[in-house]
């Protein structure tokens, strides 16, 4: 049998942190996990993270994914792939199937970091080949390269569902409609918008009926549900698609901590059973910790910091570090902590019907059942202004945790303030100089510049785009609204590609003047 200090189940975002937390103070850790590339799901978001600069804010999920990695490494970690924990028994006893032959192993400290697994649901023909989960079309895009299907369509307006939406298209495929049950979007509004501008259509209120086919899925039927989530008959729609994508929710895998003898409750706001814990991870059972997505479904952001304070928790427990030490530490990360868990979508929140701001602004109710800002709702958000010149534009409209814009902009035109999750201001008296790093750097992509009048009848708008192939300057295509409609002729002024922008590219449109404050999206 071979002993360890700590031994942590999984290799994903919050397992890896604890990892470097415990090795830094000098513990010999060991780390499994069943599949053969480390990292969960971080190498599957391509996407910028959310946050402040603390919490990696700006930095794709992927690079997040391989400094911890790196830094594991440097701290002597040993990360074992392919490596199913298969048991954990009483005295802290691990069972781990490797190749196919079971091992032995034993720790002082474990910290289960399993994180969790997709929900489905069922309909008539839900077996059929092309139905697939979120985290499945993740992993064949981001991971192997491969595209999930040619037309899909997207069940469940969560974050996950309006992220891998917006991979699928950047991979190449089409996305036919984006269909959820509830009658407001889940997720985050800029996550919607940027989904919506590009022309895919949301049906709320509306779910499957069934998938159709008959070796493989060709079509898909849907209809609109009333309060009762009960079809409403003569509502159905029929879309022609090869790939039905889930995105309707995750669970918690906790399993070994069931089996461990920790006590467990059925929490639904943390995403269904679940360990009872501390805010150190600490379970019922002396030595045994959970972090992440095992302990409650959250962000890969917060599932590193709960990593990171039960890493520390360990090295407490086994004596690597005095009580003192270990609060101030812990204390650190839980300010961290707390920052993301403010705002409208905080843990605390959940179900919520929020009308208003936190600064008393109504909440666009386009944006809720439709995906989109209506142009009549933009104007009373304090991102928005008109001034002479070029100036950004922040059509962020709700109070999620995200500052990077701020730190951005060399000079100082935008403005957060201390509260992470305050909407953010153009700052009066302030001169833009176009460099387009708030652009670049805003993770839900809701920033423009815009320049009402760069000669008689036309203004010009810089977007962020993510997409291939990439127009060159002279492409002449379409503006589109904010709903994905067509509403001007435009033209490629000026294309930006910088190391700074982190693979963003700044496209430079030319419309009519009129036009300025509503094309938000370019098609060629």
């Amino acid at each position: 049998m071979k002993r360890y200090d700590l031994i942590i189940v999984g290799a994903g975002p919050s397992g890896l942190s604890a990892a470097v937390e415990a090795a830094k103070r000098g513990m010999r850790v060991i780390v499994f996990d069943e599949n053969d590339k480390p990292g969960g799901q971080l190498f599957k978001q391509i996407h910028k993270f959310f946050g402040s600069k603390e919490h990696r804010a700006k930095i794709r999920g992927f690079r997040i994914g391989e400094d911890l990695l790196k830094e594991a490494a440097e701290f002597g970690v040993k990360v074992v792939l392919n490596a199913t924990v298969i048991g954990i028994y009483p005295q802290k006893e691990v069972t781990v199937r490797i190749e196919g032959v079971v091992e032995h192993y034993k720790g002082d400290a474990i910290i289960a970091a399993s994180g969790a697994s997709e929900n489905m649901v069922t309909f008539d023909g839900w077996t059929l080949p092309g139905v697939i989960g979120a985290g499945a079309a993740q992993t064949m895009m981001n991971i192997h390269g491969v595209k999930p299907g040619r037309k899909i369509l997207m069940l469940g307006s969560g974050n996950v569902g309006l992220v891998v939406s917006f991979q699928l298209m950047q991979c190449g495929c089409e996305v036919a409609a984006l269909v959820d049950a509830a009658p407001r979007v889940g997720g985050y509004g800029v996550h919607a918008a940027k989904v919506a501008r590009t022309g895919v259509p949301f049906y709320l209120s509306h779910t499957i009926v069934k998938a159709e086919g008959e070796d493989h899925v060709t079509g898909v039927t849907i209809a609109e549900v009333d309060d009762k989530f009960q079809f409403i008959p003569g509502t159905e729609k029929h879309f022609e698609v090869d790939t039905i994508c889930l995105a309707v929710g995750l669970s918690p895998m906790s399993q070994l901590l069931k089996m461990a003898g920790c006590e467990m409750e059925d929490n639904p706001r943390r995403g269904g059973q679940v360990p009872v814990c501390d805010e150190k991870g600490r379970t019922s059972v002396a030595g045994i910790f959970a972090a992440g997505d095992v302990s409650g479904i959250e962000e890969a952001s917060s599932a590193m910091i709960e990593g990171r304070i039960a890493g520390i928790a360990a090295a407490e427990y086994l004596g690597y570090m005095d009580s003192g030490e270990s609060e101030q530490a812990i204390k650190e990360q839980e300010e961290a902590l707390e920052g993301l868990r403010q705002g409208m979508f905080a843990p605390q929140n959940r179900g919520k019907h929020i009308e208003t701001t936190d600064e008393g602004i109504q909440i666009s109710e386009s944006l809720l059942k439709k995906g989109y800002i209506g142009d009549d709702e933009i104007e009373r958000y304090p991102g928005v202004r008109h001034t002479v010149g070029i100036h950004p534009v922040m059509e962020c409209t709700q109070n999620i945790p995200c500052n990077p814009c701020q730190d951005a902009c060399p000079k100082g035109c935008i403005s957060i303030g201390q509260n992470i999750t305050s909407l953010p201001i153009a700052v009066e008296g302030t001169e833009c100089v176009g460099c387009g790093m708030c652009v670049a750097s805003c993770s839900g992509q809701a920033i423009f510049l815009v320049d009402e009048q760069i000669e008689e009848g036309y203004a010009s708008v810089t977007m962020p785009y993510e997409f291939l192939p990439l127009p060159e300057t002279g492409t002449k295509g379409k503006g589109l609204g904010r709903d994905g409609s067509p509403v001007c002729d435009a033209e490629v002024i000026k294309v930006q590609t910088a190391k700074a922008f982190d693979q963003t590219h700044l496209l430079t449109i030319k419309v009519p003047e009129d036009m300025a404050m509503k094309a938000r999206f370019f098609t060629f």
